[in-house]
């Protein structure tokens, strides 16, 4: 992994060019490194069913924004700079705690 160093440019840089290069910031410092290879990664059961439900709470959060009523009735304990969607998501994240 490589640092960046005063180039105005790359500094403060995060994020993921053509499925190359990453750029990261930790710390005020920013690295460069390849993109990560996660073909023969496999999530364990836990990690499949956290992710279902993170999709049923984005579907949720879909039809929350779709419905004027439901995003009424969302928007109205949305606290003043977070999204309705975001806030749909948590809502229902919340009320599926395991």
């Amino acid at each position: 992994m490589a640092r960046v160093k005063n180039n105005i440019i790359i500094q403060g840089l995060s994020g993921a060019l053509n499925k190359q290069i990453v750029f990261k910031t930790r710390n005020k410092k920013t690295f460069v490194c390849s993109y990560p290879d996660m073909s023969k990664v496999v999530p364990s059961e836990k990690q499949v069913k956290e992710k279902n439900r993170f999709s049923k709470a984005v579907r949720y959060a879909q039809s929350v924004l779709a419905d004027p009523k439901k995003k009424q009735e969302v928007a109205a304990h949305t606290p003043p700079g977070k999204f309705v969607y975001h806030q749909a998501i948590g809502d229902y994240l919340a009320s599926t705690k395991e």
